[in-house]
């Protein structure tokens, strides 16, 4: 798969002439103060038990050294220190506002020992060669600007045997689950976002990039293509998200 084939990176929050990048950041630090309650509501709570899912399948390998790529407010790091107790988890993300409110729930938990929230540029991370032991991400890939070349990045900071962790969502296809999920994706989650979080097009964004991402096989084969092994995906909730992982 081409770089030129991955429609999701084309897809941007505003219509706005620049780049996807900075419209990604300026999106998530418009909706910061709302994308947990939202995101737990929009979802009725079932995207906890996805990123618990998601950092089981890193079990196995006993990470101590992870970086969360696309952190936001640091979810998917919480729950891997609660899970996995590793010796460090660097969370990355390009939204500040994020980030801060991140910070705040690492700080209550008392785990900052463990858990530290970075601005950074999640394709093009500050970190050596063979440095961690697990990449993952969760529900942010979708977002880069150039999505392979992030998945090269997240595997080139990656030690030979460790694992990439991918959370995304994918597209159920299951008949008359599929429409019913389409519907609710497409116009009354984004409604509701609208009302909520005041910003007219970040959740409308959200189904977009979705239906533009990669998934399933194709995103199967772009792990493969950029060098790495034993690609697997995992389907959640009837398709609703997708966990991926492959192995340097």
């Amino acid at each position: 798969m081409s770089i030129n084939e991955i429609k999701a990176e084309t897809v941007k929050p505003y219509e706005e002439q620049a780049a996807k990048k900075n419209q990604v950041s300026s999106m998530f630090n418009n909706i910061a103060k709302y994308y947990d309650f939202l995101n737990h509501f929009l979802s009725l709570g079932i995207d906890r038990s996805w990123r618990k899912k998601a950092i089981a399948a890193l079990a196995a390998d006993k990470p101590k050294t992870i970086l969360d790529v696309a952190t936001g407010t640091g979810d998917l790091a919480i729950e891997a220190k609660k899970q996995l107790q590793p010796d460090k988890i660097v969370g990355i993300d390009i939204s500040v506002k994020m980030l801060e409110v991140g910070d705040k729930k690492i700080q209550k938990l008392g785990i900052d020992d463990v858990i530290t929230l970075q601005e950074g540029d999640s394709e093009h991370l500050p970190f050596a060669d063979n440095s961690f032991d697990a990449t993952m991400a969760a529900f942010g890939v979708r977002n880069f600007a150039n999505v392979r070349g992030g998945l090269e990045d997240m595997a080139r900071i990656l030690r030979p045997g460790g694992k990439m962790m991918v959370l995304e969502f994918s597209k159920p296809t299951i008949f008359p689950f599929k429409q019913l999920f389409n519907l609710y994706f497409k116009y009354i989650l984004p409604f509701i976002g609208k009302l909520t979080s005041k910003d007219k097009k970040a959740y409308g964004y959200l189904y977009e990039s979705v239906q533009a991402f990669p998934e399933g096989q194709d995103f199967l084969d772009l792990l493969t293509d950029i060098g790495l092994k034993n690609a697997q995906c995992t389907k959640l909730s009837l398709g609703i998200c997708s966990i991926y992982t492959a192995t340097k």
